[in-house]
């Protein structure tokens, strides 16, 4: 996160948040791969929400 720093207190945002977003794929495209089990967990446990 040091290296997105231009100057004291500004921060680069188009490569803050390419690094969020790739932060952030694999665990978006983990859940939607494993949506079914996640869900079939949930109902076996009997978790209300």
């Amino acid at each position: 996160m040091h290296y997105f720093r231009t100057s004291l207190y500004q921060t680069e945002l188009g490569p803050q948040a390419a690094y969020a977003f790739m932060i952030a794929l694999p665990v978006i495209v983990v859940f939607f791969l494993a949506q079914r089990r996640f869900i079939q967990g949930i109902a076996l446990t009997g978790l209300k929400g």
